[in-house]
């Protein structure tokens, strides 16, 4: 067996509705080929509504509380403010391919972790570029947005376990080009490619700008971002036809979670939601568990077993890359894996692998089953709001997906007994991860 290649590629703070191929009014030419060449899932989930929870079930096949990061990761510097990161004495996805004789990197964002022992190359890569926190300013690579919260800002660029300097070069373009060096070597090798765009502060070259002049404020700036990543995709899949790999590669596009309101994500003072991000139909954006927040793009490419062009609306989470590498890896799987393979759904158009899934993050709980949705102390920042702080949504909050995605109305009322067996089986599930 030839075993593939492997591409993942994971954004940061883009929406669902942030893809031309997934109706957005941004261009991205670039995905939308990814797209028609490969399956676009519409019903794609993060596993937490943040960074880090994500990026964790994401490596390692688990729900974040079980892998040890149902937060953010920690953000000081190493020297000064040395947090536990992601518990790396587990299987993980670089070391599972590693052990079966792959080259693995690991290019841009970390967020897991900030100290030798818990970043990307004690999680089994081989290489390491790019910045071990949650954002840094794009041309200096400080970080410089935790001021607030005690941390005095700090320089964050990182060659392995050497801090470097690169003062005043772009960082998308540097993590591009690095990670397409990768892809020049020799096969087979896992390259964990995870762009900080369009996540703040909004910093791009003027020519990104001209690529979204159709578009006007705040959505024009989050636009110019998503450019910035779609061009660094472009060069991506270029340099693996250049290395004639294309075919033998599996490749997989996703985000983290859905659209930031942060104020922070404006440059100019002002304290009101940011709203340049899209979730497209669905209610809510980061941090909160409705649709908004965990429903994201989601593109699997794989020319020699997958047929391409197609769109799969079947139910599929993070947490399921690992398990469906692996499998068309031909690897085994570790036993405390969450996750499910969705090769049948990939390869064959098999239904979901999933009875139920389930979402906790701070007080906020959800489960999924089928088409039916129960969030449980839901919070989000209303459409009309003129702050970024959140409202709750007290108590349960149950829809039906398939006749009410953008989860408007509460049906708990109406099936009173469907809503009291999700409620009961969540807690279950909260106390079984602790």
């Amino acid at each position: 067996m030839t075993r593939p290649n492997v591409l993942v590629v994971c954004a940061d703070d883009l929406g669902y509705g942030d893809l031309g191929c997934y109706g957005s009014d941004i261009p991205t030419p670039n995905l939308d080929r990814l797209a028609t060449e490969s399956v676009r899932l519409t019903d794609w989930h993060a596993n937490g509504p943040i960074c880090s929870p994500t990026r964790a079930s994401l490596l390692t096949g688990k729900y974040p509380q079980r892998a040890g990061m149902p937060g953010n990761g920690p953000e000081g510097h190493p020297a000064t403010d040395p947090d536990d990161g992601l518990p790396t004495d587990q299987s993980m996805l670089a070391t599972l391919l590693g052990d079966a004789g792959y080259r693995t990197g690991a290019f841009g964002k970390w967020h897991l972790g900030m100290t030798d022992d818990d970043d990307p190359l004690a999680a089994g890569f081989e290489e390491f570029f790019g910045i071990r926190s949650g954002c840094v300013d794009y041309y200096s690579h400080l970080q410089v947005w935790l001021q607030s919260h005690g941390i005095p800002p700090y320089h964050d660029l990182w060659d392995d376990r050497t801090e470097i300097r690169r003062n005043g070069a772009y960082l998308p373009h540097l993590i591009t080009e690095r990670a397409r060096e990768f892809i020049d070597g020799e096969t087979p090798f896992f390259a964990y490619v995870a762009y900080n765009t369009p996540h703040y502060p909004l910093h791009f070259p003027p020519r990104y700008a001209d690529r979204v002049s159709h578009l006007e404020g705040e959505r024009a700036r989050h636009g110019a971002m998503v450019s910035v990543l779609d061009e660094g995709i472009g060069r991506l899949l270029d340099g693996l036809e250049d290395a004639n790999v294309d075919e033998e590669t599996i490749v997989v596009f996703t985000s983290d979670h859905g659209p930031s309101r942060e104020i922070r994500n404006h440059l100019d003072g002002s304290t009101r939601p940011y709203r340049g991000g899209s979730a497209g139909q669905y209610r809510g954006h980061k941090f909160s568990l409705f649709e908004g927040g965990i429903r994201i793009p989601g593109i699997v490419r794989y020319p020699s077993e997958i047929d391409g062009g197609w769109t799969s609306g079947e139910l599929g989470t993070t947490m399921d890359l690992l398990p469906t590498v692996a499998d068309y890896c031909g690897i085994d799987l570790p036993e405390d894996c969450d996750g499910h393979s969705l090769r049948p759904v990939l390869s064959a158009g098999a239904t979901t692998p999933h009875d139920r899934v389930y979402w906790e993050f701070r007080d906020q709980a959800a489960v999924r089953d089928g088409d039916w949705k129960l969030v449980v102390d839901g919070i989000e920042i209303p459409p009309d709001a003129d702050t970024d702080v959140f409202e709750s949504v007290d108590g349960p909050h149950l829809t039906n997906l398939s006749e009410d995605p953008g989860e408007r109305t509460d049906l708990t009322d109406e099936h009173p007994r469907r809503a009291t067996d999700l409620a009961s089986d969540l807690r279950e599930w909260q106390t079984s991860v602790g």
